[in-house]
């Protein structure tokens, strides 16, 4: 079984200095083969408009590659060609090959290319053949995954219509598989369609490398997301045809996560590696993607430590095994049979923040605006949370930079949730002391300089946070590159000057208590959104127009990224907060994309007064959507309510 990693080089920019040091190392712990995720991140000499400033020149990605093949390590490229084709769309000239359209025709800015498009084979050769000299592995990946756009061009409808789902993927992918063979090449895809159009895997051609990607840890089988996580075997329908399997985990971390969920990640890696092994998989792949937030060296770690699987198979804990990935990283012989004890304090604590992990879309929410916190949960467990790193800050114990860099950046993250819950709270009690006659009107000057005297006290914290981000980001990338993490922290400087500044015109005329506020709406929406059965859903509060038409004011994806929520039936309970102006606003929930979500305690208050649905019992409960499929091709289309709910207030009379 070959053990290969990958690095996903579209989604992040590390130095090609820093690249190159780790090739070595990883030959040494045992793995033979490097994948490179590519899109936009090098120059295509044949297609000079696709990569991005700043890629990889042409130049730099051979020294990259010979450097790996010095190392021992083969490399695959992977060139995206069907979904994940963005890097291809963005480009003017090849706009057209957009398989999504307006209703006059004409190619749309965002979706994947046509597989049946005219030019579509002539830029797959052009990409495949720039590539070609790199794939020192004999193999090239393409892709295909993800590609829930198929049959919106009129190409692809009629192409489906005659011949069939199957046989337009299959055909599109057989097509692609005589370009590598005419290059001497053998082709690889990430094998995700083919949980939705089994009946393709015996329409593909046999020499074929099928990659089945999940990324939680299971027992038995993977699972299906789309399928409201139902367990599927690829492995044996594969092996019957002659297609070559292979397990890929993931080492890393899900869009805006800052730290690896350290646990997750080992559990998944052990769970691919022993139904590889069960199998008798081709290979086992520990992929990377989108590691820009995250100190990339931690993810190094994980990869580190998987090696254990092979190097060290009787390490079988989760503190031994990241223990050992910490000693490796850091270059240390310690020959022992358990890791020495300052690897362990760094897995123990590395493996402790997963406790407190910055994970799913309900909290990365404050990371675009700070008026969605006002709800009922308040600060507390954000002050838990403010707590724990806090106290792993002050332990004295010397931990690797990396680690320590994103524990700092974390614990910024922690105070940020509690400083902003905090004041939307104190913004709802000074207006319940306005609506009061009497001297609870003379608390409020006093607590409004209480809430800059804090504002600047955050102040001190987001420094910290962006000294923190700065040390995470240019250990391994450009420095004169400003990473997502400090741009995240100049948006949050922003909204504190004006929290700051819509304090000083309160303490002015404290009747602004009563409007917009920028930690809380004049008026606040608030429901519980029950994730019972999780797959991909998307629910969606808006807003009706003067005209009729509904507008979107906010929405929220279901997904926790987490392994508790990765299982058909969760008892997951998130908190929607919507700013809105005024009760009498004519507003619906709805549901979108695949599966059902339950609602409950819906509200509107101001702080002061709560307002119920006149429409709708308050102890209610209702389901909104449909039940994700259990098999064939998800219609996912994220513009369509598939449940709604309206909502009506009754307004109080004007004081």
């Amino acid at each position: 079984m070959i053990r290969a990693f990958q690095w996903d080089l579209a989604r992040q920019a590390e130095r090609l200095d820093w690249l190159l040091a780790q090739l070595p190392r990883y030959a040494d712990w045992g793995y033979q083969e490097l994948y490179l995720h590519l899109e936009d991140a090098v120059e295509y000499p044949s297609l000079p408009g696709v990569a991005r400033p700043g890629a990889y020149t042409y130049r730099q990605f051979e020294i990259l590659v010979h450097a790996a093949d010095r190392a021992g390590l083969r490399v695959v490229p992977i060139v995206n060609l069907l979904g994940h084709t963005q890097y291809l769309i963005k480009v003017p000239a090849l706009r057209d090959l957009n398989e999504r359209r307006a209703p006059d025709g004409s190619p749309l800015a965002h979706g994947q290319i046509c597989p049946l498009h005219p030019r579509t084979l002539e830029v797959a050769e052009k990409l495949l053949r720039d590539m070609e000299p790199f794939c020192t592995a004999g193999k090239v990946h393409v892709g295909l995954d993800e590609s829930f756009l198929l049959g919106q061009h009129p190409l692809s409808r009629a192409d489906i219509a005659a011949h069939g789902l199957a046989a337009h993927f299959a055909g599109y992918a057989d097509r692609l598989h005589a370009l590598t063979q005419r290059l001497g090449l053998r082709m690889g895809l990430w094998a995700d369609m083919l949980y939705y159009i089994p009946e393709a895997i015996p329409l593909l051609p046999r020499d074929v490398i099928a990659y089945d990607w999940y990324y939680y840890p299971f027992r038995r089988l993977p699972r299906v997301e789309l399928f409201n996580f139902a367990e599927r075997d690829l492995a044996g329908p594969l092996r019957r045809h002659g297609i070559e399997y292979w397990g890929c985990p993931m080492n890393g971390a899900f869009r805006h996560e800052p730290l690896p969920v350290f646990g997750e990640r080992l559990a998944n890696i052990r769970s691919w590696w022993d139904r590889c092994r069960r199998t008798d998989a081709g290979g086992f792949l520990v992929t990377s993607w989108e590691a820009g937030r995250l100190a990339v060296e931690l993810t190094t770690v994980i990869d580190a430590a998987a090696a254990g699987l092979w190097l060290e198979p009787h390490l079988d804990h989760a503190v031994d095994r990241l223990a050992r990935g910490f000693e490796r990283v850091a270059g240390k012989t310690h020959r022992a049979s358990e890791p020495a004890s300052d690897a362990r304090h760094s897995a123990r604590t590395a493996l402790a923040a997963d406790e407190h992990a910055f994970a799913g879309y309900a909290r990365w929410e404050t990371n675009d605006r700070w008026d969605v916190c006002a709800g009922r949960e308040g600060p507390g467990p954000y002050e838990k949370e403010l707590r724990f790193f806090d106290r792993q800050l002050r332990l004295g114990h010397t931990l690797p930079a990396p680690l320590a860099a994103s524990l700092r950046f974390r614990r910024y993250l922690a105070a940020r949730d509690v400083f902003v819950r905090r004041n939307a709270q104190r913004v709802f009690q000074l207006r319940r002391w306005l609506a009061k006659a009497g001297a609870l009107h003379s608390k409020i000057a006093p607590a409004l300089a209480g809430l800059k005297r804090e504002a600047t006290g955050f102040a001190a914290a987001l420094r910290a946070g962006r000294t923190a981000a700065k040390v995470m980001w240019r250990r391994t990338r450009d420095r004169t590159v400003r990473g997502p993490n400090e741009i995240l922290l100049a948006a949050d400087a922003r909204r504190l000057a004006a929290w700051q500044q819509w304090l000083g015109r309160a303490q002015r005329n404290p009747a602004l208590l009563r409007k917009a506020t920028p930690v809380c709406g004049a008026w606040q929406l608030q429901f519980m959104v029950h994730n019972f059965a999780p797959a991909l859903q998307k629910v969606v509060v808006e807003r009706r127009r003067p005209d009729g038409s509904w507008e979107e004011l906010r929405g929220r994806f279901t997904i926790e990224f987490r392994a508790a929520a990765a299982r058909p039936r969760t008892r997951i309970r998130r908190e929607f907060i919507v700013p809105v102006d005024s009760p009498s606003a004519a507003l619906r929930l709805a549901v979108r994309g695949i599966g059902q979500v339950r609602i409950s305690q819906v509200g509107l208050t101001d702080g002061v007064t709560r307002l119920h649905p006149s429409n709708w019992p308050a102890a209610r409960r209702k389901i909104l959507g449909r039940p994700a499929p259990t098999r064939g091709f998800p219609v996912l289309d994220l513009l369509v309510n598939q449940g709604e709910l309206p909502l009506a207030f009754r307004v109080p009379p004007a004081s």
